[in-house]
Order: C-alpha cells, then structure tokens, then sequence
C-alpha cells in the first residue's frame, strides 16, 4: 500500500475552501490514479520502488499564477493550473527516493479560475476543481498533452478519476 502526503495550502485568503476535504479528495485521486495500469506503466514510477508519494498544492488566485506563469513558463497571463513535476522531469539518474518517498514536485490552481471555468463549463465548482487536480497529477507523473493522442488520454483519466470523489 502507497501512503499518500498531499499537502495542500490555501494562500487565498478571501476564497475559503475546506482544505482538508481537499486533502481527503487528493489521497483518494492519487491513489486511484497510482493504481490505474495504463497510467502506472506510463508514469515515472514504474521502474521504481516506493511506499510514500508527496507532493503539494497551492491553491491560488489569479494574480499569483499569473506572476508564476509569467516568470517560470514566459507566459503573460492567468492560468488554471502549473504543475512544477521534480521527478518526473529530472534525468533517470537525477532522480531521488528517500526512506522510499519518492517527491512528485508541485501543482498550483488558481481558485479564480476553477470558479470561472465551472460557471463556463456549466459543472461544479468541486468537479472543476478535482479535474484540475488530477490533471496536475498526471502531469506530476510524466503525462503531457502535446499531441491529440496525449490530450485525449489525459483528459478520459481526469474525468474517471474525479468520479471517484464527486
């Protein structure tokens, strides 16, 4: 059994969200998505050893992504979510387990956005926002959506894994 340490941050002050119901959401997410075959065999986990998986959430605002978006990926706007994926995007050899916890890195999700998106997306708050999440997961985990294949995967994943806690 994996052992899950989401740690999620609130650094939106005028946005309140049960973070610990998130932090619940999160542990079921990532264990659902860990233990899907086609996403394990694809993940950067796979030729790995491990009990413990870490990474954390910022949940944020637009102009705090915004500014991060900006100075990490050249972008000058506001986004929904910025996965920071340590070990998935280091070099095999450059990759780290300690005490068998391997560390994913970090995904951020600005609240303003998730609200925005679900209005438009015409679906909950909650369901827009796990979806971010798992998107960020997968991200976390090596997936990337440069080609239609890719997208198309990652996005049937997402929406399985947000069932699981909707």
């Amino acid at each position: 059994m994996t052992t899950i340490n989401a740690f999620v941050e609130n650094t939106y002050p005028d946005f309140d969200i049960d973070e610990v119901k998130v932090f619940n959401n999160v542990s079921k997410l990532t264990d659902f998505i860990i233990k899907d075959r086609d996403i394990f065999s694809k993940s950067c986990l796979k030729n790995y050893k491990f009990s413990v998986i870490s990474f954390d959430i910022v949940l944020c605002n637009n102009e705090d992504i915004h500014r991060i978006n900006k100075e990490y990926r050249n972008k000058d706007s506001a986004t929904d979510v910025i996965s920071f994926a340590i070990f998935a995007d280091s070099l095999p050899e450059e990759r780290f387990i300690i005490d068998d916890e391997i560390n994913l890195g970090e995904i951020i999700i600005s609240l303003d956005k998730t609200e925005e998106q679900s209005k438009n997306n015409n679906v909950t708050f909650d369901s827009e926002l796990y979806y971010l999440i798992s998107h960020g997961i997968l991200h976390l985990l090596g997936f990337d959506h440069q080609t239609q294949e890719e997208y198309d995967f990652m996005v049937e994943k997402q929406n399985i894994a947000k069932a699981v806690v909707l």
